[in-house]
């Protein structure tokens, strides 16, 4: 789960495209009066035979549920709210609750002149599944929940998506964000290659 599995060149890739996304939203802050103060986050996934390769800034989230073993989230808020829950000094409910979880410490914005995204590896195994959400999920869902939508696989769940069942459930358990979801499965090897 970390930058140990990446190969050469892969994590000074995704910096670089982290820093150049970061140039471009500073410049485009300093050209149109509308756009100053404008921000963003980025979770990115990047899939090769092998490997699923990430880069991670903001209160978006990646979870990662092998096919073997339960959820994990693959990275962290760039919060002070989600570092306090990373140390253990709040509980989930507390930190869903906290008047400031949505204040980010990092994001892509001018007001921020330096980023230090989070930059990862996970290898790859058939049945293996990745959700990359906003925050309005994790608004509208409990952690538990959200892993149970992910393993669930009775047939209307899987007919209408996994991803779409996720949001609806969100949407009405009071997300207050934007809710937005994509479940990635990875399928079964075959000739050296999923």
């Amino acid at each position: 789960m970390n930058a140990a599995g990446l190969s050469s060149g892969f994590p000074d890739l995704l910096e670089e495209l982290f820093r150049e996304i970061h140039r471009e939203l500073i410049r485009l802050g300093d050209s149109y009066e509308e756009c100053q103060g404008i921000g963003a986050t980025l979770s990115l996934c990047w899939f090769t035979p092998e490997w699923m390769y990430f880069g991670h800034i903001g209160d978006s989230r990646i979870y990662y549920t092998p096919k073997s073993g339960q959820m994990k989230q693959l990275t962290k808020d760039d919060t002070h709210v989600g570092w306090l829950y990373r140390a253990g000094s709040l509980t989930e409910r507390e930190a869903r609750n906290h008047p400031r979880r949505n204040a980010l410490q990092q994001s892509f914005e001018a007001s921020n002149q330096f980023i230090d995204p989070q930059i990862g590896a996970v290898g790859l195994e058939g049945g293996d599944r990745f959700l990359i959400c906003s925050d309005g999920l994790i608004d509208g869902m409990w952690d538990r929940h959200i892993e149970e939508g992910l393993v669930h696989n009775d047939d209307e769940v899987l007919d209408h998506g996994i991803a779409d069942r996720l949001v609806k459930t969100a949407v009405e358990n009071p997300g207050q964000d934007k809710t937005t979801a994509l479940v990635i499965e990875v399928l079964s090897k075959r000739d050296g290659n999923y």
